[in-house]
């Protein structure tokens, strides 16, 4: 989660400043955490910025239906104002032929600058010859762009994938692209983690997100497989500060201290790969940890109001820290409890280190014993996951009492190069061009 509370009363607080005593433990059966930075830690948020020739650009967040432009210095869908809905997917590569896949990625920057533009793929969905398949699905026939942006990441095995080096790749893969170490809780699915490819689509309207993936799986029939996906929504990290904070699903804000879009020096220091990162291919690029985080909902449900802002460090009301009384109000850290989600999860514990945040809510049904599948798919980006969500995640994985209520169930990293420059340009082009400096 991140900065989120609500206002105090009297009654349910020690006096400000000081800290509170620590919350009754317990041991309920079902309980097995793996705290994540579920919020404070990191967080981004971005202002209405859509993606532009020369960046970020500033657009009307009440532009309903508007669409966000497709080529910039950097991919759509990271400092863009986070979209009400997403369906996120990953692709295993199925073929091992260097330029099937090339054409693939020139395929589906094509399809991708379409769709955002509110287009349909190829021919359309009403195509000329009545007995072959059209090149579009047709769900999306009528509705508007609804801000959709499309994102694509490099995962590590498509670098090198069982010690084989499929596509020439592996002396250019990042530094950065490390592979994510196991944390204290983790109880990760395979089936539901990693990738080699994948796609953030993100859209206002869940018909639009979803028709864009089906089109890009579509397109690369017997080239890539999906190999997981995730639908959510109810956006769970505030990119816009001016807007109201969103909240999850355990009922408290989330993105409070995200970093804003317009906010283009802690881009730069937080999200945006240089050129003196490496490799040249990067270069405007960021690196995303994508999680499926689940949260024991009943356990949660069940914990008293005071308990549960302790455990944060924040008011479930007006998401003040404690002791404060707005929202965005600066925290008193040592005033939380030393195992405060917000206390151990806010820049000036991790060494001023921060992600930008645009996670999503999701349920996807019951289990078998009749409990919520539900919680939060956590999306960051980064500058070097080395110094942000490793040791951040790190460290609320070892200490965070919240991760009592959470349990990582899916993971991934990705390298995310950045914009596509124009026409001619395509996703990933520096990278198996080799046009990139030092790439």
């Amino acid at each position: 989660m991140s900065d989120e509370t609500n206002e105090t009363t009297t009654a349910q607080a020690d006096a400000p400043g000081e800290p509170r005593q620590a919350p009754s433990r317990r041991s309920l059966i079902g309980w097995g955490g793996a705290g994540l930075a579920l919020g404070a830690a990191a967080a981004g948020g971005a202002a209405l910025a859509a993606s532009g020739d020369d960046g970020p650009r500033t657009v009307s967040a009440a532009a309903e239906g508007a669409a966000v432009a497709f080529h910039g210095v950097h991919q759509a869908g990271i400092a863009t104002p986070v979209q009400d809905r997403l369906h996120f997917a990953a692709f295993d590569v199925k073929t091992e032929d260097r330029e099937e896949l090339v054409q693939l990625l020139k395929d589906w920057t094509r399809a991708a600058e379409r769709m955002t533009a509110g287009r349909e793929v190829g021919e359309g969905a009403i195509s000329s010859l009545a007995e072959a398949p059209p090149d579009d699905t047709g769900e999306a026939l009528g509705l508007k762009p609804s801000r959709l942006t499309l994102t694509i990441g490099f995962g590590p095995t498509l670098f090198e994938k069982d010690g084989k080096d499929r596509f020439g790749l592996t002396g250019n893969r990042p530094e950065a692209l490390v592979d994510l170490p196991l944390f204290p809780g983790d109880n990760l699915d395979a089936a539901r983690s990693g990738g080699d490819l994948c796609v953030q689509a993100c859209a206002d309207d869940p018909q639009v997100a979803v028709h864009a993936i089906r089109n890009l799986a579509r397109i690369g029939f017997g080239k890539v497989t999906v190999r997981w996906s995730q639908l959510g929504f109810g956006k769970t990290s505030s990119t816009t500060p001016d807007a109201q904070t969103p909240r999850n699903m355990m009922g408290f804000k989330d993105g409070t201290r995200n970093i804003a879009g317009t906010e283009t020096a802690k881009l730069g220091r937080h999200v945006w790969v240089s050129e003196k990162d490496g490799p040249g291919w990067m270069a405007g690029g960021s690196y995303l940890v994508a999680r499926r985080i689940r949260m024991h909902i009943e356990t949660w449900d069940r914990t008293s109001l005071q308990e549960q802002e302790d455990i944060i460090g924040r008011d479930k009301g007006e998401g003040a820290p404690f002791g404060k009384v707005k929202e965005h109000d600066e925290p008193l850290l040592k005033a939380m409890l030393p195992t405060a989600h917000v206390r151990l999860a806010h820049p000036d514990s991790n060494n001023g280190a921060m992600m930008l945040r645009r996670g999503y809510s999701f349920t996807d049904g019951t289990d078998g014993l009749g409990r919520l599948d539900a919680g939060l798919f956590f999306l960051a980006y980064q500058r070097d996951v080395r110094d942000a969500f490793i040791p951040v995640q790190g460290k609320l994985a070892k200490n965070d009492a919240l991760m009592e209520y959470l349990q990582h169930v899916g993971s991934a990293v990705f390298a995310v190069p950045p914009g596509v420059a124009g026409k001619d340009d395509w996703w990933g082009r520096a990278l198996f061009e080799g046009t990139g400096k030092g790439a």
